[in-house]
């Protein structure tokens, strides 16, 4: 989200819709890459929506020359698109990975946490009971 509005204040609009594009086609992929992966290691599990895999393998081929394309038609845009998905990589060695964090940075973080949510209107505060209208 920090990198997002520095790029918003620094460049226009047309090139972070092109970082975020790359970005989704990048996602999409590595979402298609997943359920292939699933489907031959764990072919067992319960699926709600089973998908042939012919459409996988062909959305993948059709996924991998759009990516393609773009790293050949604008490799610096999509460099930028790499390092703006890097940089939750810190996020999360420091969120997720480090599991015995000190007390003041887990308050730290869910006082965070709990300030955004109540920004965005996403959930109610883990402390907080749910009122019913």
């Amino acid at each position: 989200c920090l990198a997002t509005l520095i790029i918003m204040l620094v460049g226009d609009t047309y090139t972070l819709i092109n970082y975020v594009s790359f970005i989704n086609y990048l996602c999409y992929g590595v979402t298609i890459i997943g359920l292939i992966v699933l489907r031959w290691k764990k072919p067992k599990i319960f699926r709600p929506i089973k998908v042939n895999l012919l459409i996988s393998i062909a959305y993948l081929a059709f996924w991998a020359f759009l990516l393609i394309f773009s790293l050949y038609s604008e490799p610096v845009v999509c460099g930028v698109g790499l390092i703006i998905i890097l940089t939750g990589v810190p996020v999360f060695f420091l969120g997720v990975y480090w599991r015995n964090k000190p007390k003041c940075v887990n308050r730290l973080i869910e006082s965070v946490t709990c300030w955004g949510q109540k920004l965005c209107f996403v959930v109610y505060p883990q402390g907080g009971a749910a009122e019913e209208d």
